[in-house]
């Protein structure tokens, strides 16, 4: 990796040398904030493949759905789809934290998500 670095730092020296840095839009003002800033390094490639392809991570994906059922409720006016709805989001947060993880979990992941996502009778 460290031979990489030094090609890529070499041609950049080479193209400040040459004047190709001279003039560039937003020249002097500061960089825009990075959305990676809190992604460990390892995975910044990864995300940015998934962004780039215009996938979310699986946990990006269950909060976006998670705010989504958070405002369905709130707004609901039938107590049976209230209900519903509430039973839908404690099994994203379930997932959302990771405790499908487990080995003993994933023997009664089913039966479990479908005890709290069932209708009322």
């Amino acid at each position: 990796m460290d031979i990489l670095r030094m090609i890529a730092e070499e041609r950049i020296r080479e193209a400040e040398r040459r004047g190709e840095f001279a003039n560039l839009p937003g020249a002097g003002k500061p960089l825009p904030p990075d959305d990676m800033d809190n992604v460990p390094e390892e995975l910044r490639v990864g995300y940015k493949l998934l962004k780039n392809a215009g996938m979310l991570p699986e946990e990006m994906q269950l909060r976006k759905e998670m705010i989504t059922l958070g405002d369905l409720i709130s707004a609901c006016q039938s107590d049976a789809e209230r209900t519903k709805l509430q039973r839908e989001l404690s099994a994203k947060k379930l997932r959302y934290r990771g405790w499908p993880a487990s080995g003993a979990f994933a023997d009664y992941e089913r039966q479990i998500q479908n005890k709290l996502l069932e209708t009322d009778k």
